[in-house]
């Protein structure tokens, strides 16, 4: 049930909306997703357990937390103190954008990645650049990537051209042999808004989305 409480919890932070919205691929989506309107201790302890849940039910083994920045950083905080408070006290790294050259120096920031499984922590993956650039530092930190999570999967096509169809998340997963979870995915908020009265107006223009933008396992 993890998936349609994330995506009522989304609904009612105002999160994810419906109507036109230009994204910065240039497409025009009928909905938009904005992790940041998780902006209260609640909303984000309760999305915190929905990425618990969501991780559990994946059956990924890891033993360390990374939160890309900046977004990833609240995010995979929120989800230690989750596991903390169901018996799992993991340890909990996190990156900067620049390097700093006084104090402790370097761009890493809590545990030490040396050894350890890691499970990134983010919202979503777009262009799969800054997930890519994470899994670069974690390996920099002698790290074993194990798993990547993200609260919403779009589903749709990275690149038009590619004849293969592939999302940003399947083009990670398939480059660098990283598995990725979500909370949810288009297929999940479709579902959703088919049994949701106030949504199921957007329905259609969903499919519609999907049918032109959808990735190979979702297209049509």
């Amino acid at each position: 049930m993890h998936k349609q409480r994330f995506l009522q919890l989304a609904l009612d932070a105002q999160a994810l909306r419906f109507g036109e919205f230009t994204l910065k691929s240039g497409r025009l989506s009928p909905y938009f997703f904005n992790a940041g309107c998780f902006d209260s201790g609640a909303r984000l302890a309760a999305l915190a357990a929905c990425y618990a849940d969501a991780m559990d039910a994946s059956g990924v083994g890891f033993d360390l937390l990374f939160g890309p920045a900046y977004k990833g950083i609240p995010l995979a905080t929120a989800v230690a103190c989750a596991l903390a408070g169901r018996g799992r006290d993991l340890p909990l790294a996190f990156n900067r954008k620049e390097a700093k050259d006084h104090g402790e120096g370097g761009r890493l920031i809590g545990a030490p990645l040396q050894g350890r499984k890691v499970l990134i922590v983010d919202d979503v993956i777009t262009a799969g650049t800054a997930i890519r650039e994470a899994l670069g530092i974690i390996r920099e930190g002698g790290g074993s990537p194990a798993g990547i999570v993200v609260a919403l999967d779009r589903q749709e096509v990275l690149d038009e051209t590619d004849p293969r169809r592939r999302s940003a998340a399947q083009a990670v997963a398939d480059d660098t042999g990283v598995p990725v979870i979500a909370v949810a995915n288009l297929a999940d908020l479709l579902a959703f808004a088919g049994e949701n009265a106030e949504l199921v107006g957007y329905r259609d223009a969903l499919l519609a989305y999907r049918a032109r933008y959808g990735a190979a396992t979702e297209a049509g």
